[in-house]
């Protein structure tokens, strides 16, 4: 089901998949506070059929987590040790795993102007310098 034609009705639909309760909704989606009306709104057919569809995606989004993806690049891993010349297939996965659970961080650079780093600088003694 495509977006409701209404935006008011479309608005009102996300705040409730959001968590708001129907009457929040309802001012959310720009209409003057009604409870009744907000009721009779949230019991609309479109309206439900698409509250239950923006729920279902969410439900899907939220499948993904760092154990499914975990378990995916240990599987990839497995499958690459097992082949001839995928030694390098399975360093990409482990490394990716390693950036996944924080264990691998790409360099970052310091900005030197920042008081956070000139207090670090100050109070070890010591001053950093960037690289030529």
């Amino acid at each position: 089901m495509p977006t409701l034609k209404n935006p008011r009705h479309e608005a009102f639909a996300q705040a409730l998949v959001a968590g708001q309760t129907a009457d929040q909704a309802y001012q959310t989606a720009g209409y003057k506070p009604n409870r009744g009306n907000a009721t009779t709104l949230k019991a609309k057919q479109s309206v439900k059929k698409r509250v239950a569809e923006l729920l279902e995606k969410a439900a899907a989004k939220t499948l993904v987590t760092v154990d499914n993806l975990t378990l995916e690049l240990e599987a990839a891993r497995l499958k690459a040790m097992a082949e001839d010349k995928g030694a390098s297939a399975a360093v990409s996965s482990v490394m990716g795993k390693a950036k996944l659970h924080g264990l691998l961080t790409d360099k970052t650079q310091l900005d030197l102007t920042d008081p956070a780093v000139q207090l670090v600088q100050a109070l070890s003694g010591r001053a950093i310098r960037p690289k030529p």
